[in-house]
Formats: C-alpha cells, structure tokens, sequence
C-alpha cells in the first residue's frame, strides 16, 4: 500500500477541488518554513497521515468491538481492539479507551464517569497552569461542578504540596486532578494518591502534556497511581489529535458507558486506526531515543533563554514545556509572540503564577521530531530573543529561519 504524502493528497485534491487543495498547501508550506514551537503540537508520521486518510472514515461505528449499533463492523472492531491492545500495553493499564474525540472530551468522560454535578473538585488553579476542563466558569467543568484551586510557590514556580492536603483537609473533594497546560516540571502522582486516599477522593491524572513522554520513558507514569488517566494523543505522543483514557479493570465499564453514550457517538474508526499506528510507533526503541531528545532540547533551550535574560519559570524543565517571562527584555508575552510570529517564530502565551502579566510558552517537540538538537536549540534561544528585543527585524528573522529549517524539513522529500 503507498502512503498518500499532503503534496500526493493535494494533487488528488486539485482535480476535485483546487481552492481547498491550496489551502492544503499553503498550511504545508507554513509549517515546513516556520518554526513550530507551539508545545501542543506535532508532526505525524506519513503513516498515522495514511490511516487517517483510510476508508476508514467511512464508517459508522457507535458501540464497542463486538457490540455495535451499526452492521458491517467487523474489520473496525479489529483496529479498535488493536488500538485498545497497543495502548495497554505501551502504557501498562489494564483497560484503556481510545475512542474520545480530544483531551477535553476525555476529562468530560471521567468526570462523568466518577462524579455529579455539584461535587467539589480540587485541582491546579487557572491561574497556575490549569486546563479549561479544570474549572473555568466558560467550560462545562466550571457550570457543572465547584472547583477549588491548589497553585504554586511564589519563590520556586513549584506545585505547593502543603496548600494541596490543607484544601483537600478543607473541602474533601470528591475528586483531586493533577496535571497542568503549562507546569514544566514532573508532577508527584505519588504524592496526589497519599492525599486523594487521606480524603477518600479519586484521583485523575489529566496527562495530555506528558504522555508521549510517558510512553518514551522519559517521564513518570501516572498509570500506577491514577484512578483514571485522561490524555491526548497528539503532542509529544505524535499521533493524530484525539483523546483516550486509561484505568483499572474495576472502572473500565463506568469510563467506557461514559464516553459512549453519555459524552459521545459514534467512534472515528480513522482516528482510532491512526491511534493504534501511534502507539505502535512509540513502542519502539527509536521513539524511546526521540522522547529523551525532547527533554534534553527542552532544557537547552530554557538555559538559553535565560542566559539570554528572559525569566524561566521554575527555573527550567523536566519536559518538553518552557514557560518564560519576557518582561525584562522590555515587552509582554502577548507583544513578544506577535513579533516572533512576524518572524517565522509560532508559540504560545500563557498564565505566569503570581504575575499580572502573560508570558511566552513553547515546547520542542516538533522541532525534535524534525531531527533538531541542542545546538539548533542554542541557536533558536539567541534568534527568539533577539526578535522580542527589536534587535532582529522580521524580515532578517524570516531568513534565518529559513535557513535553519532548510536543513530540517519535516516531511522530506
């Protein structure tokens, strides 16, 4: 079977649909000639591409392998259970469920799974790098269930352990969640579980950021720990973006009815194949080598950027995140990343603890997955920092940028 490229995919578009199929080309074009330091983001293997550009995508399959609403099912319940077989295995769950549409819809089937509406649940505040799901009062999270917000040390940027038990003392929460959009440091799963036991809450891990990770053996799994594990399989993970959800056997039935019927319908069998290809991706021992890359870039990159005079929250990473504040070079984060992005440059702002203003959040695993190491990281810290000074025009930056990725393409030829 050959493997349909986006220029092969755009060739096949333009006899049926040109205006789309240069859109399709455009983004390709934007994302091989700038740099992608959005920590959300990856790029998928041609093959996870392949399965979900499959006829796959054809078919309806609400329910569960061997038990679905639709005829016609068999083949899909294979990929599924192949799916559900990897991710178990590459993870060491007992049951994991690969059918949520994205992160967000996987933290609405735990939730669903083990609470109701009205139950007080402690996590990591907005504020401090806490995700939509976590409580905003503009996400079914923040209307549905009352949040109390633990955050983090002043000082060191770290995961306040002591205001943790005192609220979880306080409030006994019928769940505690762990996991962050923007803490760069390992999260102690160990000692979440002491304290979700101490107050007979559950506990959930929304891993989305550290799975992939997770997967490489470059981070501590959540799995031994976790009543539920919520995660995305995009990311470092490098699958195709979508959700899943891992846990024990005694909570596999209640996250399954969860997902299907209560949060969703029917699964994407293209997805879900893509998902399965992932998995098997990350199972082998070049993925383990990628992941520690990844951390490694990360850590090069955050030195860089504070010896180049931005502030590094935390004072660096244990991941693939940095979190910085680009205050002392004269501009905020939402200034500095419109300079960067007329560079070429393409991050993120995010919520600095105890400060008024936003700053700068970026991630190195695209750039990992190009095949970039520390001295590209190096070299990128210096060119980041010049833009948000002013030091660098755009149109300098845009070359440089060029020339840096010339020899980094993401889909090569």
């Amino acid at each position: 079977m050959s493997v349909i490229h986006a220029p092969q995919t755009a060739d096949v578009l333009a006899r049926q649909d040109p205006e789309l199929a240069e859109i399709l080309l455009a983004e390709l074009d934007r994302q091989s000639t700038s740099l992608q330091l959005v920590a959300a983001e990856n790029f998928t293997s041609p093959a996870v591409l392949a399965a979900l550009g499959s006829p796959l995508a054809n078919k309806y399959a609400e329910g569960y392998p061997g038990a679905r609403h639709h005829g016609g099912c068999e083949i899909v319940d294979v990929a599924e259970r192949l799916a559900v077989d990897r991710a178990k295995s590459l993870f060491g769950a007992e049951h994991a469920n690969v059918q949520s549409h994205s992160g967000s819809s996987a933290v609405l089937a735990a939730y669903a799974a083990l609470l109701r509406p009205g139950d007080t649940v402690l996590a990591l505040g907005l504020p401090y790098g806490g995700h939509l799901t976590h409580g905003s009062p503009a996400n079914f999270s923040g209307r549905w269930f009352d949040f109390v917000g633990y955050g983090v040390d002043a000082e060191t940027g770290l995961i306040d352990h002591d205001q943790v038990r005192t609220l979880a003392l306080n409030h006994r929460p019928k769940a505690i969640v762990c996991g962050s959009i923007a803490y760069p440091r390992h999260i102690d799963y160990a000692f979440f579980r002491e304290v979700a036991d101490e107050v007979g809450a559950y506990l959930i891990a929304d891993a989305a950021h550290p799975i992939g990770l997770v997967a490489g053996g470059a981070a501590p799994s959540p799995v031994p720990y976790a009543d539920v594990v919520c995660a995305t399989t995009h990311k470092v993970l490098r699958g195709p973006r979508g959700g899943m959800l891992l846990c024990g056997s005694e909570l596999a039935e209640r996250v399954d009815r969860a997902v299907f019927p209560f949060t969703q319908g029917g699964a994407q069998m293209h997805t879900i194949a893509a998902k399965a290809v992932a998995f098997g991706e990350a199972a082998t021992p070049a993925f383990a080598v990628y992941a520690h890359q990844v951390v490694a870039n990360a850590r090069v990159l955050a030195a860089g950027l504070a010896g180049q005079g931005l502030v590094v929250t935390t004072g660096g990473t244990d991941t693939h995140l940095v979190t910085a504040d680009p205050a002392p070079l004269g501009v905020d984060g939402r200034t500095a990343r419109g300079r960067l992005a007329a560079a070429g440059i393409v991050l993120d702002c995010c919520a600095l603890p105890h400060a008024d203003s936003r700053g700068l959040r970026l991630g190195t695993a695209a750039v990992t997955t190009q095949g970039m190491g520390e001295p590209e990281m190096v070299r990128i810290a210096a060119l980041l920092a010049g833009v948000v000074r002013g030091e660098v025009e755009s149109a300098r930056a845009r070359e440089e940028v060029r020339d840096l990725l010339g020899g980094f393409p993401p889909y090569p030829a």
